[in-house]
């Protein structure tokens, strides 16, 4: 029978170097889309998707993203007493969106490393990986979208889609059996190759579901690339010994971890915004821009 997945852990220690001085002081993960942090559009949609607890793995000038998710009752006093209401509410619903739990990463050894901090907390659980800088907006979530393959094979899985071959060398990409036209057996993983030497043209993309046997894997993976821990390397040898799918998401998906992606997605969500004074004046100001 199949363990229900609970857990989510969310790599944000990366030092934002794509973003600074913004990210001197602040978190990459804290720059807003519009009115939210963007690490609050991934919790939401692990949220909606049944996650109950979020396991945030962080470095140590990182408090912002806890002092994000924690009560602040200086704030909320303040907005109580000049009732705002709206406001307050919404202020009071981020500390209960889930159980959040913040486990340190000492040292900058790679994402293999930081997922394995987490090692204690997910507790031989299968769990969801995602990395703190996409954006997807897909309805079922990307999350929905995994979770259904999930069930039906029980197996970890990887979120994965089409890109261009000369973009491919930015990407690690699957190659494997294609078992319909967005699912694949994957059999090997090869980080960044040439368009020539690239498997196939399906790149993957930071969400994963993973079976608790990868923290065994990456704590006998060698650092690798830059002396780092890498997911990647852990990800092959799991598809070695056990079955790992690779799935083809659908949905608008934005990288906010660099500076072009993270514009589109404020322009996106600005015109998907209800609020007369963003989407509808904003429509109205860029069809006055002369482009």
């Amino acid at each position: 029978m199949q363990k229900q997945i609970r857990k989510a852990v969310i790599p944000v220690a990366g030092m934002g170097t794509r973003f600074l001085p913004a990210t001197k002081a602040l978190p990459k993960e804290m720059l807003t889309v519009v009115d939210k942090p963007v690490i609050q559009y991934i919790v939401e949609e692990l949220v909606a998707s049944g996650i109950e607890q979020i396991i945030l793995v962080t470095g140590y000038y990182k408090r912002a993203i806890e002092d994000h998710f924690d009560r602040s009752f200086e704030l909320e006093y303040r907005l109580k007493e000049k009732g705002k209401e709206e406001a307050l509410s919404e202020i009071r619903r981020l500390s209960s969106l889930a159980k959040f739990i913040f486990v340190r990463q000492p040292e900058p050894l790679g994402p293999g490393h930081a997922v394995l901090m987490a090692k204690e907390v997910v507790n031989h659980e299968p769990f969801i990986v995602v990395f703190g800088d996409e954006i997807v907006d897909a309805d079922p979530t990307r999350t929905a979208q995994m979770l259904s393959i999930y069930r039906e094979y029980g197996k970890s899985v990887l979120s994965v889609r089409q890109v261009e071959r000369q973009e491919i060398s930015k990407y690690g990409v699957v190659a494997g059996k294609q078992i319909s036209p967005d699912l694949m057996r994957v059999e090997r993983l090869v980080e960044k190759p040439t368009p020539e030497e690239a498997p196939s043209d399906y790149a993957i993309f930071a969400h994963y579901i993973l079976d608790p046997k990868i923290f065994d894997i990456l704590e006998a993976t060698a650092a690798g690339a830059g002396g780092e821990i890498q997911i990647t390397d852990a990800l092959n040898t799991l598809a070695k010994e056990d079955e790992l799918y690779a799935y083809a998401f659908s949905g608008e998906l934005y990288d906010t971890g660099t500076k072009l992606g993270f514009l589109k997605a404020t322009v996106a969500y600005a015109l998907k915004n209800n609020d007369e004074e963003v989407g509808t004046a904003f429509r109205e100001y860029l069809k006055k821009l002369d482009l």
